[in-house]
């Protein structure tokens, strides 16, 4: 079994993709819903080199991208540099200012932040009826193995479909600093639904959960 799953790593390695792109048609579902409804200012925290920040661009008439790093930050900024409704801010989430957003999205993000904080402060920085979209990473357990062995088998599937020619380098989507989980799914979700009473958490494939709040709106 050993071997297999070295050959398995050997084999991904060679034919990258980034999971977070598995989720693009879901953040985006959840930013036209958000639009539909009179939404006008998104926010992307931790938005890496800039692709969902891009993405936001043709949804909203206003995009902000938050990203610590600085060298990732300057790779956002080239990759949207053409987009007029886009800011990409070199900082981290806790600098983020008293503005407000209708959509708040964290992709791959939230595992590098402290959990109650970071909810609790995403909660404050949406208007009235926004909405807060995470795909996040969490500690895998015994619970998650059935998406834990779907993943296994599909990962070099899309892996072989998406990038067919063996890589040279590591694509620059991918490039940002990672880290692992330290929060399972069940924990997660025990401290998402204290403080974002109603939240939706789903396991997904590819190692991630999926999370949908909707603020609610002031009593008229």
């Amino acid at each position: 079994m050993s071997r297999v799953l070295a050959a398995m790593d050997r084999f991904n390695a060679a034919h990258p993709w980034s999971h977070n792109d598995a989720y693009a048609a879901f953040v985006l579902h959840h930013a036209r819903r958000v639009r539909a409804g009179g939404g006008v200012e998104a926010l992307d925290v931790g938005c890496g080199t800039g692709s969902l920040v891009r993405r936001l661009a043709g949804v909203f008439p206003a995009v902000t991208g938050v990203e610590a790093d600085g060298a990732t930050a300057t790779l956002a900024r080239h990759a949207t540099a053409g987009l007029p409704n886009v800011r990409i801010l070199t900082r981290s989430f806790d600098e983020v200012g008293e503005d407000r957003y209708d959509l708040i999205t964290f992709v791959a993000v939230v595992h590098h932040l402290p959990l109650q904080g970071t909810l609790e402060k995403a909660r404050e920085l949406l208007r009235p009826g926004g909405r807060l979209v995470v795909v996040g990473v969490s500690r895998g357990v015994r619970a998650d193995l059935p998406c834990e062995v779907a993943s296994l088998i599909l990962n070099p599937i899309v892996g072989a479909v998406v990038h067919p020619r063996r890589a040279r380098e590591t694509p620059v989507q991918m490039t940002a600093p990672t880290a692992m989980a330290a929060e399972s799914f069940e924990e997660i979700a025990g401290t998402a639904r204290h403080i974002l009473p109603g939240a939706r958490l789903r396991r997904g494939l590819f190692w991630r959960y999926t999370l949908s709040w909707t603020a609610p709106r002031q009593a008229a």
